[in-house]
């Protein structure tokens, strides 16, 4: 690894490899070196959110359906995934970066950029802070990372991905265009499918002919990112290391192995999504002024509804008596529903913004408008701590409403291994 001096920024991308399968093989010494599976039932619609290395040989992808990984890989280990452990190991391995510098930029659960350049106060080279995170996060957490370094984020992510599992891929200042040049266009961040299909009926198909394009063909496919996205082609995106992302929504969703057809089941479940939701609040410290809903029918065709709220809140018990309501908006009855989702944002209110009373209603839920179902504030905010006491010491099942068993075994079993929300 050339170690000489290094000017400019050092910007490196963390990727967990292979990451929650990585953590069921170290949790289960007996699965590993086997192929294991992260997802969903294969009998259910569900889909791979991971796999190991092992499955990968097979042919074996993220976001496959479940029963395409079953049939290419017959003996593979499956699990359901244990999202609160991925949660614990990725919060070490956020503060093992943290330890190194403040400027950390977390992505999703398995990846984060983190500024590393040296500076008069710290000048050690960035190959050699790269190697001991690398190090630190095997022997502390027992997972294995690939890094990429370079002076620029998108140099860094796909360095990140040339050398996997466990590898550490180095672009000097100075070799940016040369590393960069003759990869595939489809490596850059930002260049999707249809972006990829115009590029390459123009004859586009490297990143140095992307950088080399006219002007009116990157304005054509990118608009105003085409400049960016020529700057990220030749290594010279300029876009720095953000240590906070601010948080706009918080979601939860369930796909259903068997459609739902009718509105006593869906409530319920929505209620739960919700009561997942509000919890992820409390723990961030945020309170939402949004509450939505979305409703994936049968033929893929979305719906959603949103209302805003009078005050801003975290109370699942308070919020639920707008779900109804909301569903009555994105549903129809007859229509066949695959997935429901809740989302609630707007945890920061816009100048000027016009706000819909969420409890225009009387107390005792006349005119056919439901009240909470506790409607005591400090009793509902009792109930919620004690739960929430509850699921930090014995896990998110120990304790929940009846209503979330209506759909408990309904449910692919499939989980997205980004999350919604940083």
């Amino acid at each position: 690894m050339p170690m000489g001096s290094w000017s400019g920024r050092a910007i490196m991308l963390l990727d967990l490899d292979a990451f929650f399968a990585s953590v069921e093989q170290l949790d289960h010494p007996e699965w590993r070196g086997k192929p294991v599976i992260v997802g969903g039932d294969a009998d259910r619609h569900g889909v791979v959110s991971t796999c190991s290395y092992e499955a990968r040989a097979f042919g074996v992808r993220s976001a496959m359906p479940a029963s395409t990984a079953r049939r290419l890989c017959p003996d593979a280990i499956w699990t359901g995934g244990r999202h609160g452990r991925y949660r614990e190991l990725s919060r070490q391995v956020m503060d093992i970066i943290r330890d190194e510098t403040p400027y950390v930029e977390q992505v999703s659960i398995d990846e984060a950029f983190a500024d590393i350049t040296p500076s008069r106060v710290n000048t050690e080279h960035p190959v050699a802070v790269a190697r001991r995170i690398q190090a630190r996060v095997v022997d502390e957490v027992g997972v294995t990372c690939s890094i990429g370094l370079g002076t620029a984020k998108s140099v860094a992510k796909i360095a990140s991905d040339m050398d996997k599992p466990c590898g550490l891929t180095v672009v000097l200042p100075g070799g940016e265009q040369r590393f960069l040049g003759s990869l595939p266009i489809g490596v850059l961040s930002g260049v999707g499918k249809a972006a990829q299909q115009q590029l390459l009926k123009a004859g586009v198909r490297t990143l140095a002919q992307l950088a080399a394009a006219d002007e009116e063909l990157l304005s054509s496919v990118f608009g105003a990112r085409a400049e960016m996205m020529r700057a990220r082609a030749t290594g010279r995106d300029a876009s720095g290391v953000t240590m906070e992302r601010d948080v706009k929504s918080v979601s939860h969703e369930l796909t259903f192995a068997d459609v739902l057809t009718c509105r006593e089941q869906m409530v319920p479940t929505l209620t739960t999504l919700l009561g997942k939701v509000a919890r992820r609040l409390r723990q961030k410290g945020l309170k939402a002024r949004t509450l939505a809903i979305k409703v994936r029918l049968e033929d893929r065709s979305l719906r959603s509804a949103q209302t805003a709220l009078e005050s801003p809140s975290d109370d699942e018990i308070e919020l639920a008596v707008q779900l109804g309501p909301l569903l009555d908006k994105a549903w129809r009855p007859g229509e066949r529903v695959r997935l429901l989702g809740v989302r609630a944002s707007g945890f920061e209110e816009e100048e000027g913004s016009v706000q819909e009373a969420l409890f225009q209603m009387p107390a005792d839920g006349q005119d056919g408008q439901a009240a909470p179902l506790i409607a005591d504030a400090q009793k509902r905010r009792d109930l919620i701590q004690a739960t929430d006491a509850l699921k930090d010491r014995f896990g998110e099942d120990a304790v929940f409403f009846g209503s979330a068993l209506r759909n408990r075994d309904n449910t692919t079993g499939s989980a997205p291994q980004r999350p919604t929300e940083p």
